[in-house]
């Protein structure tokens, strides 16, 4: 990538953090940076994501992964479902590195991609798992469990709520505020906040529906 291009995307990185209102050192934006890349370069065989312009990539994929971050601070572990590319999972890993983030998908040329970029990227307590949702059994459970552009709220909370720690919750990345999934939610899980997320270089509506158990 040429001097331009790359100046171009770390402004046009480094601007959507600060309109974020969060704070990532140089090393940490090189990261994201490094990990647009290898996006981009595997996309061209893996067909990671639709998006293919890497100036398009910042804002619809790395800041709005990052738009999560300031509702993990109290996490100490997280699973990302349906993870795709590493969606948002590699971005909060790079930006909470102290936080265990788990990625997982059921197709392999993803996880393969994503193994990789832990490796390049140093991401020292990031995994990712091969894995249906519905069949993973870990041997511990997440104070997080989040899913983004992966299912229906039913369907996210059907296939991963087995896999939330006492006390923890489910967080769901959503586009236009997702009034008809509320209501076919399964018995046993309530809506505690749906958040409005501002995202930086993105057009149309983003939100964040937290999820938490019923306590029988």
């Amino acid at each position: 990538m040429s001097t331009a291009p790359s100046a171009t995307l770390a402004q046009l990185l480094a601007e959507g953090i600060d309109q974020l209102g969060l704070v990532l050192d140089a090393a940490q934006q090189e990261k994201l940076l490094a990990y647009v890349a290898l996006l981009a370069k595997w996309n061209k065989v893996y067909n990671l994501t639709a998006v293919r312009e890497p100036e398009r990539m910042i804002g619809l994929h790395i800041l709005d992964s990052l738009s999560l971050v300031p509702h993990l601070h109290e996490a100490r572990s997280m699973l990302d479902v349906g993870s795709g590319g590493g969606l948002p999972g590699i971005c909060v890993a790079i930006a909470l590195p102290i936080l265990e983030v788990v990625m997982l998908d059921s197709l392999q040329k993803k996880t393969t991609f994503v193994r990789q970029a832990i490796g390049e990227l140093g991401l020292t307590k990031a995994s990712v798992e091969c894995e249906r949702v519905e069949n993973f059994q870990p041997t511990r459970k997440f104070d997080v469990v989040t899913s983004r552009a992966f299912a229906e709220l039913a369907d996210f909370v059907k296939g991963a709520s087995h896999l939330v720690a006492p006390g923890g919750r489910m967080l769901a990345m959503k586009g236009v505020y997702p009034h008809d999934e509320i209501t076919r939610i399964p018995i046993g899980t309530q809506v505690v906040d749906v958040v409005t997320l501002d995202v930086p270089q993105i057009e149309g509506q983003r939100h964040l529906v937290i999820l938490e158990k019923i306590d029988a």
